[in-house]
C-alpha cells in the first residue's frame, strides 16, 4: 500500500513545509505556491515516511512523497509525472471529486475499498462523512472527508491523519494490491447539491451560476448570493445579494449595497441553477 501526501490543492503539514499556516477562516488551511523539492530535501524529514494526507482549498502545484512504511528509500520523492492526475474537467455533481459522490471506474477492488472506508468512518462518529470517493484502474484511491460540525465542512489535520492511518492499515490487511491513497477535505472547491446542501450553508455567501431562462443554451449569469428561502412545492430557491466586493459598484469606493440592492430577490427554479459553490472572500 502506497500512501501519499500531496500538495494537491493545498499543502497541509506545517511539519513538512514552513510556509503553511492556518487561514483566518476556521477549519481552513492555505499555503504559498510550492514547487517540487529535490529528494534530499525530504530525506531528513522522517515523519514524512510514515504518514501523509492532504487538505484541499486552493489550487497549487502537485507534489507527492512516497511514504510506504516498509520502504527503506529514505523518503524518496515520487516523480510528479508518475502520480495519476485527476480529471481536470469542469466539476459535476457526483463526479467523485469536487462534485462529491462515488466513482469506482469498474475497479474490481473498488466496492471493497469503499466498504472499508465506510467501516473506518464509523469510528469517527456521525459528524464525519464521506464526501467523495473515487478509484482508478491504475490503483489510486481518492478520499474526501466532510465534517458536518465544521463551518466549511473541513476536518482537522489530526482527523485526516487518523483516518488515513486506520484506512491504510485495513486496506493492507484486506486488499493485497499495491494501491496509492490520497485523503483530503472537500474545501471551498466543493459543489453544493441543490437543494440538499443549501440549508446547511444558509448563513454563508455562495457563488451561484444560473441560466437566465429555461431555454436550452440560455446565457449564464453569476453572482454572490445568500440563501433567502427554499420553496419546496414550487422547487425554487430565493436568493438575495451578498454584501461583498464582487457585488458592489466599483465607483462606490467600497460603500455597502444600496437598500434597493439589499431588498432585491432572485427566484430560481432548481433546474435553472447550474452550479453553487461556497464563497471564500478575504
Amino acid at each position: 500500500m502506497r500512501l501519499y501526501r500531496g500538495v494537491r490543492r493545498i499543502c497541509s503539514s506545517s511539519t513538512l513545509f514552513s510556509r503553511i499556516h492556518p487561514s483566518s477562516k476556521p477549519g481552513l488551511y492555505k499555503a504559498s505556491c510550492i514547487s517540487p523539492k529535490p529528494a534530499s530535501y525530504f530525506a531528513s524529514i522522517t515523519a514524512s515516511r510514515h504518514f501523509h494526507a492532504t487538505s484541499s482549498v486552493y489550487n497549487h502545484h502537485r507534489l507527492h512523497v512516497d511514504v510506504d512504511a516498509s520502504d527503506d528509500s529514505n523518503g524518496e520523492v515520487e516523480p510528479i509525472d508518475s502520480w495519476e492526475e485527476e480529471d481536470e474537467a469542469e466539476p459535476e455533481i457526483g463526479d467523485g471529486g469536487d462534485g462529491g459522490g462515488v466513482v469506482l471506474n469498474n475497479c474490481p477492488w473498488g466496492e471493497r475499498a469503499l466498504s472499508i472506508a465506510r467501516e473506518v468512518l464509523l469510528e469517527f462518529g456521525e459528524e464525519m462523512q464521506l464526501y467523495a470517493f473515487k478509484t482508478s484502474p491504475r490503483g489510486y484511491i481518492y478520499v474526501r472527508l466532510d465534517k458536518l460540525s465544521n463551518e466549511y465542512g473541513c476536518p482537522g489535520m489530526d482527523e485526516i491523519e487518523s483516518f488515513s492511518r486506520q484506512y491504510k492499515k485495513s486496506l493492507d490487511e484486506e486488499i493485497p494490491d499495491d494501491l496509492a491513497l490520497e485523503v483530503s477535505s472537500p474545501g471551498a472547491d466543493r459543489l453544493l447539491r441543490v437543494p440538499d446542501d443549501l440549508l446547511r450553508f444558509k448563513d454563508m455567501a455562495m457563488i451561484v451560476t444560473y441560466f437566465q431562462d429555461s431555454d436550452a443554451g440560455s446565457p449564464e449569469k453569476e453572482a454572490v448570493y445568500l440563501l433567502d428561502s427554499i420553496e419546496t412545492e414550487s422547487q425554487c430557491c430565493v436568493w438575495k445579494l451578498a454584501d461583498v466586493r464582487e457585488n458592489r459598484d466599483p465607483a462606490a469606493k467600497g460603500r455597502p449595497l444600496s437598500r434597493k440592492q439589499r431588498d432585491c430577490r432572485l427566484k430560481l427554479p432548481y433546474d435553472m441553477i447550474k452550479r453553487v459553490k461556497l464563497y471564500i472572500g478575504y
